[in-house]
């Protein structure tokens, strides 16, 4: 993929000095965005939120998502990117279609992904959050390969972050940031989700 693997500044070749101590995913392939930055000292992931996106909205496929994350969107390229193309955002990992995965940020950095943002009383939700985007919009169901991926994730990322343990640990982008948001939408099937973790789905 384009723009994947760029390790040309000092905190991107930190990032991949970490690659083997658990902060990447290795089902994912790696595109390192350069909107992140570092967590408040003494924070670690303590929440996970879910997220979706299509770009454009309501159409899958493509390197449009990777491209907003690496800030290489051509406005040009659609009308609606002429909207979003300023944008500095990114997301921890994002879960394609057909399952496939790739991570934009390692885990112990911060990703931009959830704007202003409260859960449970507690502002930032970047600060101590992992973001992860699945290709989708609120008008389309999900695909069973990106439930079974995810589940596979929450499931690794729960053995490295000892606080991400439990269903409390886990919200929609609504939840955090409600009247603003509505992903990852009416179309998620927490229920499913759940049964992929307690490992009773097929998988």
């Amino acid at each position: 993929m384009k723009n994947c693997l760029r390790f040309s500044t000092p905190l991107a070749r930190d990032a991949q000095a970490r690659q083997g101590a658990g902060q990447w995913w290795p089902e994912a392939q790696r595109c390192l965005s350069p909107n992140r930055d570092v967590r408040p000292a003494g924070l670690e992931p303590e929440l996970i939120v879910i997220h979706s996106i299509s770009l454009p909205p309501g159409e899958f496929g493509g390197t449009f998502i990777a491209q907003l994350f690496t800030n290489t969107l051509d406005p040009a390229g659609h009308p609606y990117f002429s909207e979003i193309a300023g944008l500095r955002v990114s997301a921890h990992v994002v879960i394609a279609r057909d399952g496939r995965s790739t991570q934009f940020v390692p885990f112990d950095e911060r990703a931009w992904h959830a704007g202003v943002s409260c859960w449970k009383g507690r502002d930032r939700c970047n600060d101590f959050s992992i973001g992860i985007e699945l290709e989708g919009c609120d008008t389309s169901p999900f695909t069973e390969s990106q439930y079974v991926v995810l589940g596979r994730l929450i499931r690794w990322l729960r053995k490295r972050f000892p606080r991400l343990s439990g269903d409390h640990t886990l919200a929609g982008h609504s939840d955090i940031a409600p009247g603003r948001k509505t992903d990852p939408g009416p179309f998620f099937d927490w229920a499913c989700l759940a049964a992929h973790l307690e490992g009773s789905a097929r998988t």
